[in-house]
């Protein structure tokens, strides 16, 4: 796949940890997990702009495409 996940890097910038992620973006944990670990396949544009939201960043920043 393309795309590569910049959560990791991003939850790192602004010291949260997978539970603090998990609580304020309202995510549940398989979803977090599998989106900060580039294992995940489809996701809704909500649940992406939730993430985007906790870590104050735009929904553009939490993904790389690479060719």
């Amino acid at each position: 796949m393309p795309f590569v996940s910049n959560l990791g890097k991003l939850m790192r910038q602004k010291n949260l940890t997978y539970e603090e992620l998990q609580f304020q973006s309202n995510v549940g944990p398989d979803t977090v997990a599998r989106a900060r670990d580039g294992r995940i396949a489809t996701c809704k544009l909500q649940t992406l702009e939730k993430l985007a939201s906790a870590l104050d960043v735009e929904v553009s920043d939490l993904f790389d495409w690479e060719r």
